[in-house]
C-alpha cells in the first residue's frame, strides 16, 4: 500500500483543504502508520475535490481574499475566532455593503444574491477550517436575521431580472435553411443545425457550444460524438438501435435519435434526452443531429470530440461558441420581425431563448408539467429521472408537436412596442382545446 501515492496522487505532499492540520496530524504518527494513513487521507483528498465545482472554488477563493483584506482594514481574525457576537454581525454587515456597493470591484452595486453569495462563501471557507459557520443560525442554513433582513432590504431595492423572452421553431427553421444557400459556410450549417437541436431538445447552452475562452472549471460536459445514438423501425415499427459505423442514408433517415449527457449543471449524470422525427425533410431534430455527426465523422474519428465542432475547407478544427448562438438569434428576430409581429425586442432574445421558446412549445400543445420537465430536465419530482425504460415512448410525437407554430405575442409587448394593429390584423386560427398530447 505504500506505493500508493507516487502511482496514483504523485509524490508531491499537496491537500486541497487543511495543509497544516494534515501535515501535523500525520507527523504526529509512528512511521509504521505514517504512510497508512497518509494514503488514506489523499484517498479521502480525492473524494474531497471531486465533490467540488471548480467554477465554485474559484468564486469561494475570490470573495475569500476580498474578505481576508476587509479583516485587515476592521483589525478581526479573519475565521472570526475570539470576537463578540455583535463584533461578528458587524464584521458580516460592512463586508456585505462593501460588496453590495463595489469597494473591492470595479464595479457598481451589485444585486443582493450576489451579496450573499460572497457571505456564502466565506461562511463555507470558515466552516470548513474551523466547522464553525459565523454568519448562519446554528443547525440552520439560514443567515443571522440581522444578516438576513439587510439581504431582504437590498432585494427589494433591486430593480426587477430581466428574462429572456421564448422564441418559437420559425427561428430555428429561419437559421437551419440559411445553411442549404449555396454560399453557406460550415460555421453557418453548424449554428442553424444546432439551433434546431437546442430547441427540440431544450439544450442549455453550454451543453452544445464552447464559450470563447476555453472554461474546464463547469460541471456541464458538453455532447460529443460517442453520447449520439441513432434509431430506426423495424419491419414490426420497433425501434432498432443503429450501429455506429451506420452509413449516412441510414443516419439521416433515422426515425429517432438519443443524447446522453455524461454531466450537467444540475448534477445529474448519464441523463438521455431522445426525439422522434418529426416527419419534416430538414427541420427536423434527428436530421439535424444526423448532419452534425456525419460532418464531423468525415474530418475525425475521435469519439471526444464535441458537437459543436466543425471544419472548414482548409481541414482545421473550429467550435462553434456560446457568442454564435447570440449573434444568430438576434440576426433571425430581426429577419422575423419578433418586434413588430410578437412584441419581443430582440434584445430580449438569447441563448435561452430555445430552451424555453422548446418548453413553451410543448406547454402550448398540451404536454403536462412532468413531460416538460422531464425532456428539460429541471430539478423537481426527481422520479421522473429514473422513467428511462420508456423514454422512447415518451418522447414520441414530441417534436412534431413542437414544430407548429401558434404565433404567439408577448403579453408584455405594450411595455416595449404597440403591436396591436399587427396583432388585431393577423389570422388566428389555433383550436386550443384540442391540444395534441390528448391523443397520446
Amino acid at each position: 500500500m505504500t506505493d500508493i501515492p507516487s502511482r496514483s496522487f504523485g509524490s508531491e505532499k499537496k491537500w486541497f483543504c487543511r495543509e497544516d492540520k494534515t501535515e501535523k496530524f500525520v507527523d504526529r504518527l509512528p512511521p509504521v502508520a505514517k504512510d497508512h494513513v497518509t494514503n488514506l487521507l489523499r484517498l479521502a483528498d480525492r473524494g474531497f475535490r471531486h465533490g467540488r465545482v471548480e467554477a465554485t472554488s474559484k468564486t469561494r477563493k475570490a470573495y475569500w481574499e476580498k474578505w481576508r483584506r476587509h479583516c485587515q482594514l476592521i483589525r478581526l481574525d479573519n475565521r472570526l475566532q475570539g470576537v463578540s457576537f455583535e463584533e461578528k454581525c458587524n464584521a458580516a454587515l460592512s463586508f456585505a455593503a462593501a460588496i453590495r456597493y463595489g469597494w473591492y470591484t470595479r464595479g457598481g452595486t451589485v444585486r443582493a444574491g450576489t451579496v450573499s453569495q460572497a457571505l456564502s462563501a466565506v461562511n463555507t471557507t470558515i466552516a470548513l477550517d474551523i466547522n464553525e459557520q459565523p454568519f448562519k443560525v446554528q443547525g440552520s442554513k439560514d443567515f443571522l436575521p440581522l444578516i438576513s433582513q439587510t439581504l431582504a432590504g437590498w432585494a427589494r431595492e433591486d430593480p426587477p431580472t430581466e428574462k429572456k423572452m421564448p422564441v418559437e421553431a420559425d427561428i430555428p427553421e429561419f437559421l437551419a435553411e440559411l445553411g442549404l444557400e449555396k454560399e453557406a459556410t460550415e460555421l453557418t450549417k453548424a449554428v442553424g443545425d444546432l439551433s434546431l437541436m437546442a430547441f427540440y431538445f431544450l439544450l442549455r447552452v453550454g451543453e452544445y457550444t464552447i464559450k470563447g475562452r476555453r472554461n474546464e472549471s463547469k460541471q456541464t460536459v458538453q455532447f460529443r460524438i460517442k453520447d449520439v445514438t441513432f434509431f430506426k423501425k423495424d419491419h414490426r415499427g420497433i425501434l432498432r438501435m443503429l450501429p455506429r459505423n451506420a452509413n449516412e442514408e441510414d443516419i439521416l433517415s433515422a426515425d429517432a435519435v438519443t443524447l446522453k449527457l455524461e454531466n450537467q449543471k444540475n448534477g445529474w449524470k448519464g441523463v438521455c434526452v431522445s426525439h422522434h422525427s418529426n416527419g419534416e425533410e430538414y427541420n427536423n431534430p434527428t436530421k439535424a443531429v444526423g448532419r452534425r455527426y456525419i460532418h464531423i465523422k468525415k474530418f475525425t474519428a475521435d469519439p471526444n470530440t464535441f458537437l459543436s465542432a466543425y471544419f472548414e475547407e482548409d481541414g482545421l478544427r473550429r467550435d462553434v461558441k456560446d457568442s454564435d448562438m447570440r449573434t444568430a438569434l438576434k440576426v433571425a428576430a430581426e429577419a422575423l420581425d419578433y418586434v413588430g409581429t410578437r412584441g419581443i425586442p430582440v434584445d430580449k432574445i438569447d441563448t435561452h431563448s430555445l430552451r424555453i421558446g422548446g418548453a413553451n412549445a410543448l406547454s402550448l400543445n398540451g404536454y403536462s408539467k412532468e413531460q416538460i420537465q422531464k425532456m428539460g430536465r429541471w430539478r423537481g419530482d426527481t422520479f421522473l429521472e429514473y422513467i428511462r425504460e420508456s423514454l422512447a415512448d415518451f418522447s414520441e410525437g414530441m417534436s412534431k408537436s413542437m414544430s407548429k407554430l401558434f404565433g404567439f405575442v408577448s403579453l408584455e409587448a405594450g411595455v416595449y412596442s404597440d403591436i396591436t394593429q399587427a396583432t388585431v390584423e393577423s389570422e388566428y386560427e389555433v383550436n386550443v382545446s384540442t391540444p395534441a398530447a390528448s391523443a397520446a
